[in-house]
């Protein structure tokens, strides 16, 4: 049976461990709190108690962790997953991370005889728990067909940008648009609300109007209903995003990124204040009045 070692059981990272398991793999997986894996362990999964137990005799390992630090701990510690792969196995990493970090974990891990891609993915955990998520890989062609029984499972959609790091390049600018929609969006509910607009109408004209977005569908009328349970996507990712984006940015361009930085900004306050809430509590804070 093919084995599959999963690291980071967070919102996306809990369904797409199970969906291994659906598709019949041997799943071992390890998260810092084994409680958000029980259920994966009821039906199936083993626990590991390190990301190297994780790893042991896996073909394939996933990790889905926050960021760089998270990333480079759970690959690299003395008990990280690299201490006990197989010399040919593969490294994806899922987790969005910098352009930086990922070419410097692919340098590294193969340096240890490891097939390291970046898979960053897009998606809701709705999406996630259904194998329905959009997959955005770096990888060598011959390294791309080796990993696609791995890609199967957890995406139905796989954009192969180029060399390994060109799948983190492309979500980082995607994760950058994202918070300049989101963040505009929040300024401009609340100058419609200050202004006293029909605010069922500024949220349907929003949706369906020339700047609708998949962003601004999504936010338009939780922000006006200040609606916000199941946060899907926290202010502090947004922010270390956005903030990785930007610096990426201001390495490729010849002007400084101003919106982006705009962006960062902006999320560096709701980061500050609402740092695990749902990212479109934004609007929360640009309506507060003078």
């Amino acid at each position: 049976m093919t084995k599959v070692g999963f690291i980071g059981l967070g919102r996306m990272g809990h369904g797409m461990a199970g969906r291994y398991l659906d598709a019949g793999f041997s799943v071992a997986v390890w998260n810092r709190s084994q409680a958000k894996a029980e259920d994966l362990i009821a039906r199936g999964a083993r626990w590991a108690s390190s990301p190297a137990d994780a790893a042991d005799g896996a073909d394939a390992v996933v990790t889905m962790v926050a960021d760089d630090e998270a990333s480079r701990a759970v690959w690299l510690r003395k008990d990280g997953a690299a201490a006990t792969m197989k010399p040919g196995s593969l490294a994806i990493e899922c987790s969005t991370v910098s352009h930086q970090h990922a070419l410097d974990m692919a340098g590294e891990l193969r340096g240890r005889g490891l097939v390291y891609i970046d898979c960053p993915v897009t998606g809701l955990p709705q999406a996630a728990a259904s194998g329905k998520l959009t997959l955005l890989v770096g990888a060598e062609p011959a390294d791309l067909v080796s990993a696609t029984p791995f890609l199967v499972p957890i995406g139905d959609v796989v954009r192969h940008f180029g060399a390994v790091g060109t799948g983190t390049v492309f979500k980082l600018i995607n994760n950058l648009m994202g918070a300049v929609q989101i963040a505009s969006l929040a300024e401009g509910v609340a100058m419609a609300e200050q202004a006293g607009l029909d605010m069922k109408l500024v949220a349907e004209a929003l949706a369906t109007g020339a700047v609708a977005s998949p962003q601004v569908i999504r936010h338009a009328k939780r922000m006006v209903a200040r609606d916000f349970a199941g946060a899907s996507f926290t202010s502090a990712l947004r922010y270390k995003d956005a903030a990785y984006a930007v610096r990426l940015a201001e390495s490729l361009l010849a002007e400084p990124p101003l919106v982006g930085q705009a962006a960062v900004e902006a999320y560096a306050n709701a980061k500050a204040e609402m740092p695990d809430d749902d990212e479109g509590r934004m609007i929360e804070l640009v309506s507060r009045p003078k």
